[in-house]
């Protein structure tokens, strides 16, 4: 089956539907292709504890507010799928489900978007895919010699799973900070990073993140000095559980081991600990698979961009994978300017 219309965003999560907004306020015909069987992105497969960095009404999308979550500061991943099934009914986007993108091809005038269900022609088209869906796993020595359990954070639901056992958490970010701060109470843990940790001040959010993203680039823009942005501040939000664990000194680090074996892992001096799991907090890279048939890539493989616009294919966006396609894009309250920025530059090019 073949469709054609003005622009295609790849992906329905938050990204793709804050796109989707600015999109429909402009008057542009477009379609949104989400592999999901349900609305709410990569939030809808998220632990049972992840809580947002910031308040509700700081973590909303452009033109709605999210609403407070009774009893949270921080509202819960299933309060942002609520919220998110609830704005794309509220602005009547045209979501299709569940449609897997296979290829994007350069064809003519238009760009060729090759589904599992079908073929889209169209003048441009935003890639929205997010990361979650490629976890990334460091090449650590002796990996594969492991017998026990190993996963991606991705796969992490709830420390019920893991009671009573010796659990390796490998990870010094904010995935690995609150999963060590979930298993700190019934597990035997071992928490893990590169260097030492470094917590934000408690009183810091996601609001102040989301300023120092935005002053950051601004100033780089402007040619001025670097400030650093978030990385300045620190790497890791004292959201209320990891506080409290660290308050209770319940999270002692370990640097990094040397390499794995069959029953656990093993430091440069010798020193070993068993394990019956280890879970990988060890981020993400961009899910861009799709985009292989344009030939985009670097000689290190990044796609490059101006503001989101593909440098080497002036039809496609790249929105909402991190600082490199606009500041604090790949969060709730960051994507709304760039998903703005990519409306308009997809309106001057239709003309």
């Amino acid at each position: 089956m073949s469709h054609r219309t003005q622009v295609v965003v790849l992906g329905g999560g938050q990204t793709g539907l804050a796109a989707g907004y600015h999109l429909r306020r402009l008057g542009i015909d477009f379609v949104i292709l989400d592999a999901q069987t349900t609305p709410g992105g990569a939030w809808q497969h998220a632990w049972d504890s992840l809580r947002l960095f910031s308040p509700a009404a700081y973590s909303s999308l452009p033109g709605r507010l999210m609403p407070a979550q009774t009893g949270q500061t921080y509202p819960d991943a299933r309060h942002v799928v609520e919220y998110l099934t609830e704005y794309e009914t509220r602005y009547e986007l045209p979501v299709e489900r569940s449609v897997r993108v296979t290829g994007v091809h350069r064809d003519g005038a238009f760009l060729r978007v090759e589904t599992d269900s079908g073929m889209w022609q169209a003048r441009a088209v935003i890639s929205a895919t997010g990361t979650w869906w490629r976890p990334f796993l460091p090449a650590v020595p002796g990996r594969a010699a492991f017998m026990s359990r190993q996963m991606h954070s991705v796969e992490y639901a709830r420390p019920q799973d893991f009671a009573g056992r010796r659990v390796i958490v490998v990870g010094g970010g904010n995935s690995g900070a609150q999963i060590a701060a979930d298993l700190a109470h019934d597990t035997q843990l071992t928490w893990v990073t590169q260097r030492p940790p470094r917590f934000l001040a408690d009183d810091i959010d996601g609001r102040a993140l989301f300023d120092a993203a935005t002053a950051r680039r601004r100033a780089l823009d402007q040619g001025r000095t670097d400030s650093g942005g978030v990385a300045s501040l620190g790497d890791i939000v004292a959201v209320p559980p990891v506080r409290a664990a660290r308050d209770r000194g319940l999270l002692a680090r370990r640097p990094m081991f040397t390499r794995l074996h069959s029953g656990g892992v093993e430091w440069a001096d010798g020193t070993r600990a068993e394990a019956d799991a280890i879970i990988w907090c060890t981020g993400f890279r961009p899910a861009l698979s799709h985009l292989v048939p344009l030939q985009l890539r670097g000689p290190r493989g990044h796609i490059a961009t101006t503001g989101t616009r593909a440098v080497g294919e002036p039809r496609l966006h790249l929105l909402g994978y991190g600082d490199w396609t606009g500041p604090a894009s790949a969060t709730l309250i960051g994507v709304g300017r760039p998903a703005r920025e990519t409306a308009r530059e997809i309106a001057g090019l239709l003309g």
